[in-house]
């Protein structure tokens, strides 16, 4: 029934990695976001596309949405790609917990920011490079602390923390090497923080794969049972890297019809307004001196407007094509097949270091199986990138 992106012609598996509730798919996570009146059958569950902003001056308690009266304590639940709070969401997160409630995160991408407030800090890219088709993870049971494992052959993009602060972190759960992927933290106040590395262990493949229900019950049955009103996240789902409050703000207006169409008539009259007021007046023809290098500043511009966009992948993708066409160029070498051959006769020819040829060809190969790059790892690659074409 979940399976849905499988065809019974062709069998073919539908790859796409949503993380979304609504999706039967694969990689989504309907059958997680449906079975948590299973595990939490005295809450009332609501889903939410508001910023964690709302939890600012809450009480034990008090419900983040008016509307919702509730009593006892209460959890937010997100599994998402990428949570990337800005400051402000990150303080109104710990006034929540620290008001007794829980927050529970499944994801690949965790801000730092987010995870040095907890002493916390992952493994630098594993989730992306970590391509084989098969997860397997361990927890121990909320109760008799016995440890069990559970796998599926399916994508694992999995990360793990390569630091702790031990005497505030309880550890949960491990993957296949032992490595520590999921933790929790306890407050005074009785709410607790618990971050998950491994949120393909949530989605509708793992979960329907044998017996593998029993680690979703277990992973959420460290939150209170009682819980009086759980918040499924779509925030931070449909928020993506670099947007703001007032970017969210405007999303919200538009979703009003009323509100929608008055928008883009306003918007419709000022451009009509713009284009006779523009023929009415000619404008001063301006002195336009030649472009000293046309590629250079078409290269800048572009790149500019990428960054801007916000699409990180398919910059990193157009600069592996320039840096492996400046290759071609420079040292007259094939491309077409990146191995250890081409990297030995690359490090040969440029008299470069080779194992940092070999990190900037094992990033391009890697690239078109990320789901999606953060600016810092778009930084990192363009220095990499930019220390091997000033290297002569």
């Amino acid at each position: 029934m979940f399976l849905g992106g499988c065809s019974s012609n062709t069998k073919k598996l539908d790859e796409r990695v949503s993380l979304w509730r609504n999706d039967k798919i694969p990689y989504g996570t309907f059958y997680a976001y449906k079975n948590l009146s299973h595990i939490f059958p005295l809450a009332t569950i609501e889903t939410t596309k508001k910023s964690p902003d709302i939890y600012k001056g809450l009480s034990l308690g008090e419900s983040p949405e008016k509307s919702t009266p509730y009593s006892g304590e209460s959890a937010r639940i997100i599994i998402s790609p990428q949570v990337q709070p800005d400051e402000t969401e990150i303080n109104a997160m710990f006034n929540y917990v620290g008001a007794g409630n829980h927050i529970f995160i499944s994801s690949f991408s965790i801000s730092k920011a987010l995870l040095d407030s907890l002493h916390l800090k992952t493994a630098l890219y594993s989730n992306y490079y970590n391509l084989p088709d098969s997860l397997t993870v361990n927890i121990n049971h909320p109760t008799t602390y016995d440890s069990s494992s559970f796998s599926y052959p399916g994508k694992a993009l999995d990360n793990f923390f390569v630091e702790i602060d031990t005497s505030i972190t309880n550890i949960i759960g491990r993957n296949e090497k032992g490595e520590i992927n999921y933790v929790r933290i306890t407050y005074e106040s009785g709410g607790s923080v618990n971050i998950h590395l491994a949120p393909m262990a949530f989605t509708n493949f793992f979960l329907l794969h044998r017996d593998n229900s029993v680690y979703y019950d277990n992973a959420l049955s460290y939150l209170p049972n009682d819980i009086g009103f759980i918040q499924w996240d779509d925030y931070f789902r449909n928020r993506t890297s670099g947007n703001n409050n007032s970017f969210s703000k405007l999303s919200a207006f538009l979703s009003n019809d009323v509100l929608k169409w008055a928008f883009w008539l306003i918007v419709i009259l000022f451009a009509i307004i713009y284009l006779f007021e523009s023929k009415r007046k000619q404008g001063i023809v301006p002195v336009i001196p030649p472009v000293k290098n046309a590629s250079l500043d078409f290269v800048k511009t572009v790149g500019r407007l990428y960054y801007q966009r916000k699409d990180n992948k398919d910059l990193a993708i157009k600069m592996s094509a320039h840096f492996l066409d400046n290759v071609r160029n420079r040292y007259n070498l094939p491309t077409s097949v990146l191995n250890d051959e081409f990297e030995n006769k690359l490090a040969y020819k440029s008299d470069y270091d080779q194992k940092a040829i070999h990190d900037i060809v094992y990033t391009i190969k890697t690239l078109p199986d990320q789901l999606s790059i953060t600016d810092e790892e778009l930084l990192s690659f363009n220095d990499k990138l930019e220390k091997f074409i000033k290297h002569h």
